[in-house]
């Protein structure tokens, strides 16, 4: 049986491929994009997720579009949902055309 690999964090990429290589901590990061350090240290930890307003600012401060957040972050919480919970609920789902 083939052992499927648990979803990376978005907080873990932010951590992993952007601050560690480029030297910047969570507290320089939080400062310089006007954020609470907690917000950037529970997504790191993989308590809270990237919102919009965090998006745009992680966009703008490492030059990358804020759509690449966003989409870490859906990515993200549908491959968990189907690792998990999902396959019992769509059991469940009566789609529209299956009459």
């Amino acid at each position: 049986m083939e052992r499927k690999l648990d979803p990376i964090p978005p907080g873990e990429i932010l951590l992993e491929e952007f601050l560690k290589p480029l030297g910047v901590s969570q507290n320089q990061l939080s400062r310089d994009i006007d954020v609470p350090a907690s917000r950037i240290a529970g997504i790191i930890k993989g308590e809270r997720s990237i919102t919009a307003d965090t998006a745009l600012r992680l966009g703008k401060y490492f030059e990358t579009s804020p759509e690449m957040w966003l989409n870490l972050q859906s990515d993200y919480e549908l491959r968990k949902l189907r690792s998990g919970a999902w396959p019992e609920t769509e059991k469940r789902i009566r789609p529209l055309n299956a009459a």
